[in-house]
């Protein structure tokens, strides 16, 4: 009886581990095609530098005031 039922189980599960590895490569093939999503906090961290150099752009440097030379 054990015989007969090592004789199935084996080849079920070798046969069942190669589905499973067939099943996973194709699944990781598939998940390398699709663009990759970006997580809140980069979406936000990519926002908040954006702004920073808009801001930096944007800056005007100050002038000095030239003392009054007719003293």
């Amino acid at each position: 009886m054990y015989k007969i039922f090592m004789l199935i189980a084996v080849p079920a599960l070798i046969i069942g581990w190669i589905a499973y590895a067939l099943w996973e490569r194709k699944m990781r093939a598939e998940e390398a095609q699709q663009p990759k999503q970006e997580s809140q906090r980069l979406q936000q961290t990519k926002n908040e530098v954006a702004d920073y150099a808009q801001k930096l752009k944007d800056f005007k440097k100050p002038t000095r005031k030239q003392p009054d030379q007719d003293k």
